[in-house]
């Protein structure tokens, strides 16, 4: 009777264990080892494994796209393209023998999980550059193709093709074929310019530039130019190129039909960072580093803001502004230019050079956010915070709120009761919207030493959120609820360092970069400054981008973007449970689970889409599973 009642109870746990652990919404096995998993933009999860790469939509049972075309792909042979649903793969690109053996390139669309383009598939023996131009939509691939004659198959060429239609535009050479004569390099040392009536290409002989049928439009014998960019016009063009040390950048300037229009390429010291082309003169930020080198003569590790004049190029400030560190923030306004210092310093100078601040202000290091607020300008950084008149730099409130230099500080706006409430250091500071008088509001004291991340205000409440702690008080700062989940690993430090249990969530926030595709001048600047609490003012920019792109993946991605996070009211949190280490869906409100999900690892590798509100979870060495949460 004992080994029946024994055998019964076996079996109870043994159920009770099965009901817990949730069956995945689908099962994705990939038949190789996968190595990365990156959660895209479009919310497709791409893996990489052994044999390529695997596209994963949570919606659907099978994957979006298998790519073993290329075999095993690195980091570095994968990229992704800011802002599309585009990935560029590369084979043999960074290999020491790449002007020599064959080099292969792909662009896939991981939405449709559509090829659009192989250079195997068009003879592409040697592809030197491969770009994605937004919002046109175009693809422009430079490189040696084995098509046509003798002479046409070791002569540098040029294709742009339409990557909605997948059909070639058109193509052109950048040398004639079989040209007797000196032998010239013509490869592509930069990024093209796509423009609305021509194409110019970058190479170790100059400009050329081409229609878009590919006909000869004109030449420039400025060399070695690594990227370009133009006025709205696109009738004034500006081309920049690195100095041979690697160090400085010259800047030349020249029109639509090819010519210099300024006398002489200015010199800038630095690598250029910010360029942006205003009615008053051309603003210019350019980073400097030491390169490592200590003795007096190196150059100092900051940055350097020129104004220049747009039809000459020279120096319109006699004297530019010093910064002493990185510019972090750089904001173009009606009256001038606000820029905020990483090591610490926020100031602001005209368009004449003239400062209109008082007097720089000084700030702690690490400036987290800069935001307009009706009272002025606020600042806060990783040691203070305040808010100073955007006219004259003077500070609202009567003294900064200082606090312990906290690697995490988090902030909202209590619009009920008109204060800011500022989360550092286990303390939250209240701040009068009117008066600036700060208080102590209350203590919070995280588990596991954590600092809170997350502020946010919920139907009155105060709501409070760290990687495995979620807090709410109510409004005059008495403790509705603390939730705490014990993380995994030992402690939250060590779980800082190791990086291994890490919750890869799609970030909605727009990154500009030069690198990434230099569509900043074509979408519209986003260097403005936001408004306090504007949450959704980035989103929507990014939706009404994606809106405006005749294809149907962008609209997918529009789409995205206007929805509904999951993270509204839910947080998702990596825990010890009970039956082993599990994700947990919390909600906000009231501190409640509404969901968890046991993970057989330890030290599980997964990624949360919060957005939609999907775990993808490796399960073994070759399988993912989807699960809704």
């Amino acid at each position: 009777m004992k080994t029946i009642n024994l055998f019964l109870i076996i079996f109870c746990v043994q159920l009770s264990l099965a009901q817990k652990a949730e069956q995945p919404n689908n099962s994705y096995d990939l038949g190789a080892t996968i190595n990365e998993m990156t959660l895209t933009v479009g919310g497709i999860l791409v893996v990489a494994t052994n044999d390529g790469l695997v596209g994963i939509n949570p919606e659907t049972s099978t994957p979006t796209f298998t790519f073993n075309n290329f075999g095993k792909l690195t980091p570095e042979e994968t990229i992704f393209v800011e802002d599309s649903p585009y990935i560029i793969v590369s084979q043999g690109a960074g290999s020491k023998f790449a002007g020599i053996a064959k080099t292969k390139r792909a662009v896939i669309n991981y939405i449709t999980g559509q090829v659009i383009f192989n250079s195997d598939n068009d003879n592409w023996n040697q592809v030197y550059t491969c770009n994605i131009f937004l919002p046109d939509n175009k693809l422009v691939v430079s490189g040696i193709q084995k098509v046509g004659t003798k002479a046409e198959k070791m002569t540098p060429k040029v294709a742009v093709y339409d990557l909605s239609t997948q059909q070639l535009d058109y193509s052109f050479f950048l040398d004639k074929p079989g040209r007797v004569g000196i032998s010239k390099d013509f490869s592509v040392t930069g990024l093209p310019l796509l423009l609305k009536d021509f194409l110019i290409i970058p190479t170790a002989q100059g400009l050329i530039a081409k229609s878009h049928t590919g006909e000869d439009l004109w030449t420039n014998k400025i060399k070695r130019v690594a990227w370009m960019v133009s006025d709205k016009s696109e009738k004034e063009i500006y081309g920049f190129e690195t100095t041979t040390n690697g160090k400085n950048t010259r800047i030349h300037k020249i029109g639509a039909d090819g010519k210099e229009l300024w006398q002489d390429d200015r010199k800038v010291k630095g690598i250029v960072s910010n360029f942006e082309i205003l009615p008053q003169g051309i603003a210019v930020v350019s980073n400097k580093s030491d390169g490592g080198d200590k003795s007096v003569f190196s150059q100092k590790n900051e940055s350097e803001i020129a104004f220049l004049s747009a039809s000459t190029g020279e120096d319109l400030w006699e004297k530019a502004p010093k910064t002493k560190g990185y510019v972090q923030h750089f904001y173009v306004q009606d009256d001038g230019i606000l820029f905020g210092i990483q090591q610490g310093g926020i100031n602001k100078i005209s368009f004449e050079g003239e400062t209109l601040f008082k007097k720089p202000l000084k700030t702690g290091e690490n400036i987290m956010v800069m935001a307009n607020s009706p009272q002025g300008l606020i600042y806060i950084t990783s040691e203070d915070a305040n808010i100073v008149n955007l006219k004259t730099g003077e500070q609202v409130w009567d003294k900064p709120l200082k606090y312990k230099n906290s690697a995490s500080v988090a902030s909202t706006f209590d619009a009920d009761n008109n204060r800011y409430l500022i989360a550092a250091d286990g303390t939250i500071f209240s701040i009068d919207a009117n008066s600036g008088d700060a208080q102590d509001f209350a203590k919070v004291k995280f588990d596991e030493k954590e600092d809170a991340n997350q502020m946010e205000m919920r139907n009155g409440n105060i709501y409070l959120a760290s990687s495995q702690n979620m807090m709410v008080l109510d409004k005059d700062g008495n403790e509705v609820y603390h939730k705490y989940y014990k993380s995994p690993s030992k402690s939250g430090f060590m779980k800082a360092l190791s990086g291994v249990v890490a919750v890869a969530s799609t970030a909605l926030t727009m990154a500009h970069s030069y690198q990434a595709g230099l569509n900043k001048t074509r979408y519209g600047s986003a260097n403005n400054l936001d408004n306090y609490n504007d949450y959704g003012k980035e989103n929507k920019r990014a939706a009404d981008m994606f809106a405006s792109i005749a294809d149907e993946s962008f609209k997918i991605m529009s789409k995205r973007f206007k929805a509904t996070a999951a993270t509204e009211n839910s947080q998702f949190i990596l825990t010890k449970l009970d039956d082993g280490v599990g994700l947990v869906k919390v909600n906000k409100d009231n501190g409640n689970v509404d969901k968890e999900i046991i993970l057989k690892d330890k030290k599980p590798e997964y990624q949360v889409d919060e957005v939609a509100g999907v775990l993808f979870y490796k399960a073994n060495k070759s399988t993912i599973y989807a699960y809704k949460l």
